[in-house]
């Protein structure tokens, strides 16, 4: 059938499309026919969903600015949020996020409801928060046990973990045994076998 109109919905921030569109068919037994055969078809992949809408269900600002050519976005919303920002404008967008939250906050209490929650004010608190210096001897007292959930696997642990093993071994007192090799002047001689003598047979 002959299409007159057509209107793809478009994200003006990416370009990118929405995943819905409207189509205006001559004829209304045409566009019956297409919503009919292309509903549930399977197009890239995905299920297409197609429905006939009445004409006097249509809206009239439905089809407005489809004749004009759509132009992709000259900063698509994702690189200008993913930017790297200076430190002047984290701040700006710091101050600007805790000053909505207050604006949140008073409204929730106009409002009558006691509801506290977190929000942007605690991140900024624990961000200000000095990190905690580990010391040395904090470091020196590194499980050494292989057994542990986490052991620690540095080469200077390792040093220290054999060093302590063979601190172990010297302070046990091990019994050894020494046996005389078979080859020795005070082996023990078997034997030699003696060969079997046959019967004689008497003739």
């Amino acid at each position: 059938g002959t299409v007159t109109r057509l209107r793809l919905s478009r994200s003006k921030k990416t370009g990118a499309s929405k995943g819905y569109a409207f189509m205006e068919f001559e004829s209304d037994d045409v566009a019956k026919i297409v919503a009919d055969t292309m509903n549930n078809y399977l197009f890239s992949e995905r299920l297409l969903k197609c429905q006939f809408v009445p004409p006097e269900k249509v809206h009239e600002s439905l089809f407005r600015g489809c004749d004009r050519i759509f132009r992709q976005p000259s900063q698509p919303a994702v690189r200008r949020y993913n930017r790297v920002r200076s430190l002047l404008e984290k701040a700006r967008m710091t101050q600007r996020l805790l000053r909505k939250e207050r604006l949140l906050r008073k409204k929730l209490a106009e409002k009558g409801l006691d509801y506290d929650f977190p929000g942007f004010a605690a991140q900024a608190l624990s961000k200000k928060r000095k990190k905690v210096k580990t010391s040395k001897k904090a470091k020196l007292n590194v499980s050494l046990s292989s057994q542990d959930p986490t052991p620690v696997c540095t080469p200077a642990v390792l040093e220290r973990r054999k060093a302590a093993r063979m601190d172990d071994d010297t302070e046990d007192d091990e019994v050894t045994l020494r046996l005389a090799s078979a080859s020795g002047k005070n082996a023990v001689q078997r034997p030699k076998k003696q060969p079997r003598q046959r019967p004689r047979l008497k003739k």
